[in-house]
């Protein structure tokens, strides 16, 4: 298919679209990077205080969710996500660790590797990249190293650790497929494919 015939089609897409459950944007990348340590959780006398990360995985968000290349509905009544574990991590991975404000020398902060590669307007197609580390995740490294910082330092990223050296990590590639994949069809129909790859010499197991 030329780059035109690609062109014409999302233009077809974004002309068709409506609201309801039949719209293209009906599903879409609405799922937030981080519900935890923001303004929209804070019942607290301290902004962006009130819920850490590692309040996340035993309290219920009001106002919304998070999670990994997340998708969901307009609404969020369904929310889809990645979810990884590599044998190591005493919890599974199912949303983006980071610092809250007083924890990062720079103010609340998301540790980890992750890049968006492309994307439609209607949502039609999205694409990410997720790097996940094959030995356990260093939480209290990262809370650790960073509050021993000071403003005027650079911040501590997961790459500074060396959890990736030797190429330990998995490489997770969550997409969402365009029409052509979708099984139906039908632009109320929610699909999406992962490609998972492991990089390094050693073999690993990764549950998703």
């Amino acid at each position: 298919m030329t780059a035109r015939a690609h062109t014409d089609a999302e233009r077809e897409r974004l002309r068709a679209h409506r609201s309801g459950p039949e719209g293209w944007k009906h599903w879409g990348p609405y799922v937030s990077e981080r519900q935890w340590g923001t303004m929209r959780e804070d019942y607290g006398d301290t902004a962006w205080e009130y819920l850490p990360h590692d309040h996340a995985r035993s309290r219920a968000y009001r106002w919304g969710e998070d999670g990994i290349a997340g998708m969901s509905d307009a609404e969020q009544l369904l929310c889809l996500s990645l979810a990884l574990w590599n044998g190591r991590d005493p919890l599974l991975n199912e949303r983006l660790f980071g610092l809250i404000n007083s924890q990062g020398n720079h103010g609340e902060d998301v540790k980890e590797e992750y890049f968006y590669l492309d994307a439609t307007p209607s949502h039609a197609y999205l694409r990410m990249l997720y790097k996940y580390p094959q030995p356990a995740f260093p939480c209290e490294e990262l809370i650790k190293q960073n509050a021993r910082r000071g403003t005027q330092h650079p911040e501590y990223q997961l790459r500074d650790t060396g959890v990736f050296a030797e190429h330990r990590y998995f490489d997770a590639l969550p997409r969402a497929p365009d029409q052509h994949d979708q099984a139906a069809g039908s632009r109320s129909a929610s699909a999406s494919r992962r490609t998972i790859s492991r990089a390094g010499r050693d073999a690993r197991r990764l549950n998703v």
